[in-house]
């Protein structure tokens, strides 16, 4: 056996008992806070790029349809122990929503493991963006979100590596978004220095958007979010409304 075949087997089992010892903590925290996530909906966001950006555009969406909705966005990982706190907090103020990003790093370390997940959406695949992990280990570490057997499924239809992911499929549901998708079809856009301007088409209908948040891929972030507020139900009025109400700090 050579050297690094032992390093790699030491990392796999250091990172076996990690996971073991995660699944514990959280098995535990779900009690200890009394189960909150009984009585809400959890849309966990995942993807190497625009996670919070779609994150903050579903939390306005919703609001602007009159829910009561908190959200825990970043690019960062978060400990299991700040995951379940918040749950708890957002339980406690009546939220019936929690939009959450969800890390690759946090999969991978079971995070979010036994929470009931309403909508898995994963924004895109964009390799060069990873950083301390393999494309593969990345990919296995998103399949792990879409086998907690989500409602809905939303993916990125125009993503170069869709057809590697799009065998993760909703209970309930799967709605894709893109110039390429038959659900929600960027027709086109306009770019300016403080914001950008779209056309999408939903089942037939084709609606107008409009955001502060500068840049072309924003329009695919906002896409993702306005699939993950169609999914859900949300009117197409309160969807303009609310991908215009987010202004990025």
């Amino acid at each position: 056996m050579t050297e690094r075949s032992k390093d790699n087997r030491g990392k796999n089992k250091k990172g076996g008992l990690k996971a073991s010892a995660q699944k514990i903590k959280a098995k535990a925290l779900k009690t200890y806070y009394g189960n909150p996530m009984r009585d809400m909906k959890l849309i966990a966001i995942t993807g190497t790029t625009g996670k919070t950006k779609v994150a903050h555009f579903v939390h306005e969406i919703l609001r602007a349809a009159g829910e009561q909705v908190a959200v825990l966005a970043s690019d960062q990982p978060f400990k299991v122990g700040m995951l379940h706190k918040f749950l708890s907090d957002a339980w406690k103020a009546g939220a019936n929503y929690v939009v959450v990003t969800v890390p690759a790093e946090g999969l991978r370390d079971n995070v979010f493991y036994g929470l009931p997940v309403n909508v898995a959406a994963m924004t895109n695949f964009v390799t060069a963006n990873l950083s301390d992990m393999q494309p593969e280990e990345f990919l296995d570490n998103e399949k792990t979100l879409f086998d907690m057997n989500p409602e809905i499924v939303v993916l990125n239809h125009d993503d170069i590596n869709y057809e590697v992911f799009e065998e993760f499929k909703g209970k309930d549901k799967t709605i894709t978004f893109g110039q390429s998708s038959p659900d929600i079809k960027i027709l086109n856009s306009k770019l300016y220095n403080k914001g950008v301007e779209a056309t999408f088409v939903i089942k037939s209908e084709i609606i107008s958007v409009a955001s502060f948040v500068p840049g072309e891929t924003a329009v695919s972030y906002m896409a993702c979010a306005t699939a993950i507020a169609t999914a859900l139900g949300i009117d197409n009025e309160k969807i303009i409304d609310g991908l215009a109400e987010y202004i990025p700090e």
